[in-house]
């Protein structure tokens, strides 16, 4: 038998939290346990090998059977509903990464739901006829081409009486290649069929197909009128890795800057005027690239354009990977980043590289991002690996902003008396946008809204959807029901979530050039023997890159820390997670001047 591999990552919010300590078994067709798993700190377990069949037979149209082996998982965690999804293909040589999305119960005190998740085969295999409709040439030619971080999937035909999830542009379109074609397929013909897919996506949203017709999605999962897609579905590691290298380019015309209308088909069970996705893997095979493959099928004069902007990312992509040796703004930037994304994965080492100069610290805090993330851990900051790291930064920050809203707005266990409904404005419909926010973050099925205090169309149609998620009448009236059932959902997201904060009982330190176990003690208030145990070392020899814990003293809430070369307040504040206003005020400073040598106070956290 054939060999493949299947990864499990649980994580939620985006990305933004992982979800450690969560048990995974792994049972094949007959419900056999074959392994028991725990996921580690970054929410993930080890891809385990599991038994299948050749690859070449998913590279075969005339083939008649399943040319993949199935296996279902089950996940648990306490406070959560339990997720089971079955079916998941695997493939010779390809590592399936599934994601496990855990839903937090509804109430405190539920025993576990189990929500239920099934793959199926690729559309490409299957018959249903495509019916698929769109602009060919685009009627707004000025208007830029914008990557959005969020697109919103209808589950179910336009017309059809189903949910909406919104999912991150990049996991749509890997889920999406995942849903339609087999990972196995060339390389070349990966990329043309992901082209396609990114293309279709783009039109439906950059016309505005949907929307224009009164609904409030984007794109549907049916393939009759647009492409596959399988909420919470496994992807693959060779569609994923072309995924976050092209997913801002997209198929445009000459003298036209918006994307042009991919329609596409299996080319074998179903026919159309579009591209044949089995016929390219024959293209593929006989040497044609990419773009031959997409002007067999379309305009023999398209070409691949890039959209240099994307949509919640702070600053865009320099153009030019950044690796050791590289300095600059750019560098800084990702420094800032990767020390604010290891709160919520600690196994990510703390950056101590002089701000905007790329050291061994940068480079071994980028391997270990990009391992985690199932990206090249090559230390380089190429595209893929400086948009990701913005997603995740944008994810991470936009809970850690929720949670300090929720403070200042003095969320508690009472509901307003209030009733809201379409129309109403002040601070009650500004606290349920805010609830609504909070919980559309861990249930896909409602949509976030802008927080503006006015109860618009958008806010009476996330409060419908919570309505019917809780199994309430579904008016879009916010009456006391409906206030409790909010606070009882948000009251439980906030004592299930991990708040994302690294042990206040030690943090990380990536050695440098000239560092000692002795000079590293004196710096931060520690013992070389405290340094030593707490990383089981037996010697005193340290490597340059090596990541250590350094202890915090016991009874502390901040380490000591000398003052370098280079150093200011302000890249202390973005090295440490903490702020300039709270260094100065733990030390008693009263300027910003610091000197060579001097020992300050920094907050944990």
């Amino acid at each position: 038998m054939a060999i493949g591999y299947l990864m499990i990552q649980t994580r939620v919010a985006d990305e933004a939290v992982p979800l450690e300590g969560v048990r995974v078994r792994i049972l094949d067709d007959q419900g056999r346990r074959l392994y028991d798993l725990i996921t580690d700190e970054s929410g993930e377990t080890p891809a385990v090998s599991l038994e299948t069949v050749a690859a070449g037979l998913s590279m075969d149209p005339e083939y008649a059977g399943t040319p993949y082996v199935s296996y279902d998982v089950l996940a648990q965690a306490p406070g959560f509903q339990s997720l089971y999804v079955e079916d998941i293909p695997i493939y010779e040589n390809e590592t399936a990464l599934q994601p496990m999305t855990l839903i937090p119960d509804q109430a405190a005190g539920r025993s576990g739901d189990v929500s239920r998740i099934t793959m199926g085969p690729p559309a490409a295999a299957g018959k249903e006829p495509h019916s698929q409709q769109g602009l060919t040439v685009q009627p707004y030619l000025l208007r830029q081409v914008v990557i959005p971080n969020r697109i919103t999937v209808h589950l179910g035909s336009p017309s059809a009486a189903a949910s909406n999830v919104q999912v991150p542009f990049t996991d749509y379109v890997k889920n999406a290649a995942s849903s339609e074609i087999y990972p196995t397929w060339p390389d070349a013909a990966l990329r043309a069929n992901i082209y396609v897919i990114i293309t279709f996506a783009l039109n439906r949203i950059f016309t505005e197909w949907y929307r224009s017709q009164g609904y409030s999605f984007d794109i549907t999962n049916s393939t009759a009128y647009d492409q596959a897609f399988v909420y919470g579905r496994v992807t693959y590691e060779s569609i994923n890795r072309i995924v976050d290298e092209i997913f801002n380019e997209y198929v445009t015309r000459p003298g036209q800057n918006a994307p042009f209308f991919t329609s596409f088909c299996n080319g074998t069970t179903v026919t159309c005027q579009g591209l044949s996705q089995w016929g390219t893997v024959s293209l593929a095979n006989q040497g044609r690239t990419p773009i031959q493959i997409l002007r067999y099928y379309y305009p023999n004069d398209v070409t691949i354009a890039e959209a240099e902007a994307v949509s919640d990312v702070l600053t865009s992509y320099p153009g030019t990977p950044l690796r050791i040796g590289s300095a600059g703004l750019d560098v800084q930037n990702i420094q800032i980043y990767l020390n604010r994304i290891r709160r919520n994965y600690p196994a990510i080492p703390m950056i101590a590289d002089a701000a905007g100069v790329f050291g061994s610290g940068t480079d071994a805090a980028v391997r270990k991002f990009q391992s985690i993330f199932n990206l090249a851990a090559d230390g380089v900051v190429g595209k893929s690996t400086w948009y990701k790291i913005s997603q995740i930064y944008t994810a991470v920050t936009r809970l850690a902003e929720l949670d300090s809203e929720g403070t200042e707005l003095g969320i508690g266990t009472v509901p307003p008396a209030s009733v809201l409904r379409q129309g109403s404005k002040g601070n009650d419909v500004l606290t349920l946008q805010y609830l609504l926010n909070v919980i559309s973050e861990f249930y896909p099925d409602v949509p976030s809204v802008v927080q503006d205090s006015s109860f618009g169309s958008s806010t009476r149609q996330a409060v419908t959807a919570f309505q019917r998620m809780r199994g309430l009448t579904a008016d879009g009236v916010v009456g006391p029901a409906t206030w409790q059932a909010l606070y009882d959902v948000y009251l439980n997201v906030r004592e299930n979530i991990p708040s994302g904060s690294p042990s206040d009982d030690y943090f990380e330190y990536t050695v440098q050039s000239g560092d000692t176990l002795w000079i590293l003690s004196r710096r931060f208030g520690t013992t070389v023997d405290a340094i030593k145990k707490l990383n089981g070392l037996t010697g005193d020899i340290l490597q340059i890159g090596q990541v250590l814990r350094i202890p915090t003293p016991e009874g502390y809430d901040y380490f000591e820390y000398t003052v370098r070369s280079g150093d200011t307040l302000w890249t202390l504040s973005r090295r440490f997670g903490t702020t300039v206003d709270a260094i100065k005020r733990l030390n008693g400073l009263t300027g910003d001047i610091l000197q060579i040598g001097q020992v300050l106070r920094i907050p944990n956290g």
